[in-house]
Formats: C-alpha cells, structure tokens, sequence
C-alpha cells in the first residue's frame, strides 16, 4: 500500500530549497558587485 502524500510537506520542502538557492544567488551576486566595485570611488569625485 503506498503511503499517503503530504502535498503540504512537500510544498514547504520545495520552497525552503527554492530560497536557499535565491539567497545563494543574491549572496553571489552582492560579492561580485563588490569585487568588481572599484575601491576608492569617493575619492575619485573630488
């Protein structure tokens, strides 16, 4: 007999690892930008 389906479950399980891997796309993102960033850009204005 199989066993009954959570669709609950296993809608929550999606989303968690749906926003574990956005977040880990934002956090890339923000790391990259600040590499990429040019350092003293305030200095750069004046």
């Amino acid at each position: 007999m199989p066993k009954k389906p959570n669709y609950n479950f296993e809608r929550q399980e999606r989303d968690k690892a749906k926003a574990a891997k956005k977040d880990a796309k934002a956090e890339a993102k923000a790391a990259k930008k600040d590499r990429d960033a040019p350092a003293d850009k305030a200095d750069d204005a004046n």
